[in-house]
């Protein structure tokens, strides 16, 4: 159980040396080209916004890093300290033997403690960073208002999934973990539907884009690309921050178009065209379907994993929890699975930045040209101070799209 210990522990300083490294790298790539942009930069962004962006840039990732040393440090104690086999002895006396609710309120009991030392951060980096850059829209009230609604919907969500799952095992024996994959991934399709509908209401107003030029223009795009949507919404994005996106909620009849309103004021119609057609080529290339059944695959292992470790002698006992229990092999998994997953990142980047590459080329089809998407992406890449030279291995690591760079050179090739 000793080697089980420095195995972790050993998982856990690789992924932050590494994390740290990269930043370092990304940093250092950032001064290097502060002071004089690429051609290709320069074209994009004026030296006094790319300058603002180079700052906005190695602020951020200073701060990340100190909060990434920060949340290793009380994930360490966490684990080594012996605190959470103590929560999971005190819910197990709140009711009797084989009782499945304790178990479930253990879980959601150690998350929510887990996440209290990082408030401070989170507080800090609304309203001191992205204050500082101009992008904070929030206040304290509507930032606390939306932690205590999100810790309700933690419960009112979590726990009787939770419940429901860890109670298959009793049904279903050596065979829950293919049940309960089943039981979590149909949540999960079935959230793509009703969030929209019930959860996104509670923390932002939605509205039916008004009638108009734009939502003609738009719905025409939808006509022509064989896409059709039930309607098209605006969300009130503007209230928490000045970042902007469109995307696109749900599936068959359910689907609807969101627009920040953000987006709306920053870009022209035929960019927001562009940006539409770009979301529709992911669902006409079919990336949508094929990310879900991948993520079906990876729960699927991961349920695989969890039922394997669960059963092992060594796995909970070496964090000080009984043998068998499969709320702490549970609880230990979440914990520690991102220091495995953490290498398989550039692999599943590769993959989501060809998706983008697909879904920009179905973009400049759909439009007549590449001149309105890159005009919109040099806008947005404005708008939001992005950081148009990452060092490469960062950007590996960490960036699920290409580089505007890059996604400008694919766009006006033959």
């Amino acid at each position: 159980m000793v080697s089980v210990l420095w195995i972790v522990a050993a998982l856990l300083a690789l992924r932050l040396v590494a994390q740290i490294a990269l930043a370092a790298l990304n940093r250092a790539e950032v001064r290097r080209h502060r002071d004089a942009p690429p051609p290709a930069v320069a074209a994009i962004m004026d030296r006094s916004t790319y300058a603002r962006a180079a700052a906005y840039t190695l602020e951020k990732s200073r701060f990340e890093m100190f909060t990434g040393i920060f949340d290793t440090l009380v994930l360490v104690l966490v684990l080594f300290g012996g605190i959470l086999p103590v929560l999971f002895a005190e819910t197990l006396e709140w009711a009797g033997p084989g009782s499945t609710w304790n178990h479930a309120l253990f879980i959601l009991l150690a998350g929510v403690l887990l996440s209290i030392p990082g408030l401070p951060f989170e507080w800090w980096e609304q309203f001191r960073i992205e204050e500082k850059y101009g992008f904070n829209q929030s206040t304290p009230g509507l930032w606390v208002s939306d932690k205590l609604k999100g810790l309700a919907l933690v419960f009112a969500l979590g726990f009787p999934l939770l419940w429901a799952l860890l109670s298959l095992v009793q049904w279903a024996g050596a065979t829950w973990w293919i049940w309960g994959f089943a039981l979590v991934f149909g949540f999960q399709l079935l959230m793509l539907v009703l969030y929209p509908k019930l959860i996104l209401p509670l923390f932002n107003k939605l509205t039916p884009l008004p009638e108009g030029d734009l939502r003609s223009r738009l719905l025409a795009l939808g006509d022509r690309t064989g896409f059709r949507a039930s309607t098209i919404e605006v969300i009130d994005g503007s209230k928490r921050s000045g970042h902007s996106n469109a995307y696109f909620t749900g599936f068959g009849r359910f689907r609807r178009i969101v627009l920040f309103d953000t987006l709306i004021a920053q870009l022209t119609p035929e960019e927001l065209e562009a940006v539409l057609a770009h979301e529709i080529g992911h669902y006409r290339r079919g990336h949508i379907p094929k990310m879900i059944a991948m993520s079906a695959v990876t729960m699927f292992a991961g349920f695989a994993a969890i039922a394997w470790l669960a059963r092992s002698l060594w796995f909970n006992p070496t964090f000080g929890f009984p043998a068998g229990e499969l709320a702490p092999s549970f609880l230990l998994f979440g914990l520690l699975s991102g220091a495995v997953t953490f290498w398989f990142s550039p692999l599943l980047n590769l993959l989501s930045r060809t998706y983008e590459y697909e879904a920009d080329a179905f973009a400049r089809e759909a439009i007549g040209g590449p001149a309105a998407m890159v005009g919109a992406l040099r806008k947005l890449a404005q708008k939001n101070l992005t950081n148009l030279t990452p060092h490469p291995w960062f950007s590996r690591f960490y960036y699920s799209h290409p580089t505007l760079v890059e996604r400008e050179a694919a766009l006006v090739q033959d």
